[in-house]
C-alpha cells in the first residue's frame, strides 16, 4: 500500500458515506419510511451505525484495491467510467434486483436505488482513476 492507495481509500470512504447519506438517508428516506416494518427506524438504526461504517470501509478498501489490480495505461476518465459501471453491475444492480425479487419492494424505489447507486459507483470510479492515474 502506497500513499495514493491510502488517499484513495479515504476519499472513497468519505464520498461513499456522503453519497449514501444523501441518497438513502434523505432522498429515499420517505420511501423507506412508507415501508413500515421492512427497515429499521432511524432511532433503531443508530445503534447499528458502526456496522454501516465498517461496511463502507470494506467498500472503499476493496473498490480501490480492485481498481489498482486492473488499471491500464489508458485515459483515466474512460477507465474510471468503465470501472464504475463494472462495479455497479456486480454489486448494486444485482443486489437491488434480488431484493426486489424476494421482498415486496415498490418497483420505482428499486429503480431509484439502482440508478443512484450506479451513478455513485461511476463517480467513485472516476475519482479513483483520477487519483491513481
Amino acid at each position: 500500500m502506497n500513499k495514493k492507495f491510502i488517499i484513495s481509500v479515504i476519499v472513497v470512504f468519505v464520498l461513499a458515506m456522503v453519497f449514501s447519506f444523501l441518497v438513502h438517508g434523505l432522498v429515499l428516506a420517505p420511501s423507506y419510511a412508507a415501508l413500515k416494518g421492512m427497515f429499521r427506524t432511524p432511532e433503531d438504526g443508530a445503534a447499528y451505525f458502526p456496522y454501516m461504517l465498517l461496511a463502507h470501509v470494506f467498500i472503499a478498501f476493496t473498490f480501490v484495491w480492485i481498481y489498482n489490480k486492473g488499471k491500464e495505461a489508458k485515459p483515466f476518465l474512460s477507465q474510471g467510467i468503465c470501472y464504475g459501471i463494472a462495479i455497479a453491475s456486480i454489486t448494486a444492480i444485482p443486489t437491488y434486483m434480488i431484493y426486489y425479487a424476494v421482498q415486496p419492494m415498490p418497483g420505482l424505489l428499486v429503480v431509484k436505488q439502482l440508478v443512484f447507486d450506479s451513478v455513485m459507483y461511476v463517480i467513485l470510479g472516476i475519482v479513483v482513476a483520477w487519483i491513481n492515474r
